[in-house]
């Protein structure tokens, strides 16, 4: 071989290592933004989901808070009560009488309880007790939009004042069926006349009511 070959077969050699090198270096810099890439959106991808995790949760707890709102409303007598309860509170602000305000429900109807030891709210056989039930009623009524029939106590009156009339129904029962005749018993307002009507019912006689406000009254029918 010529001294010119070996020249050239050396140049020749060397570019093609030189050629291969550059090839080698190429790929790794290319292959480092390809990891790096990856690397990136592999971080990139993980906020998302925990945000969306984070949403998910927030969603669920106002959907709960939303659901306990809802059911607080739910029943018509409840609110009713809580209304009553309210305006009463109110009132024994203004007039500064003492009082515990207590709510029940009780069948179809709302109770609500003056607890106190004063007797003003009550009145001379219960007026002043009737008129503020009606007072409250109204109250109840202008909030909610619908007719109330709550029934409203004071210092326990209408507890002592039911088993006072259950003990007439049994006499007025007992000298009905002793008579055999009709007995007629001294006037009442809606809620004692109905307290007596189940009385007298419940001994197997009959009742009935009869004449005008404020002056109407039970009959004892044997």
């Amino acid at each position: 071989m010529s001294d010119t070959d070996q020249e050239l077969h050396v140049a020749q050699s060397g570019g093609a290592e030189t050629v291969a090198s550059e090839t080698s270096e190429t790929s790794e810099d290319y292959a480092a933004p390809a990891g790096g890439a990856g690397a990136e959106s592999g971080d990139e991808a993980d906020p998302p989901a925990a945000s969306s995790v984070d949403e998910s949760e927030d969603d669920a707890d106002d959907d709960d808070d939303a659901d306990d709102e809802d059911s607080g409303s739910d029943n018509p007598l409840e609110t009713e009560a809580e209304v009553a309860a309210d305006y009463l509170e109110e009132l024994l602000d203004i007039a500064d009488l003492d009082g515990d305000i207590d709510t029940y429900i009780e069948g179809d109807r709302a109770h609500v309880s003056i607890v106190s030891e004063s007797t003003v709210l009550v009145g001379d056989g219960g007026q002043v007790l009737d008129a503020l039930q009606e007072l409250t009623r109204l109250a109840v009524m202008t909030e909610t939009g619908d007719r109330s029939r709550l029934m409203l106590d004071v210092a326990g009156y209408r507890d002592k004042r039911r088993k006072e009339l259950v003990a007439l129904a049994a006499d007025a029962v007992q000298e009905a069926k002793d008579s055999n005749d009709r007995v007629p018993l001294a006037a009442m307002n809606p809620f004692e006349r109905k307290i007596v009507h189940d009385a007298v019912a419940a001994a197997g006689l009959t009742s009935e009511s009869e004449g005008e406000e404020p002056r109407r009254h039970v009959v004892i029918v044997p």
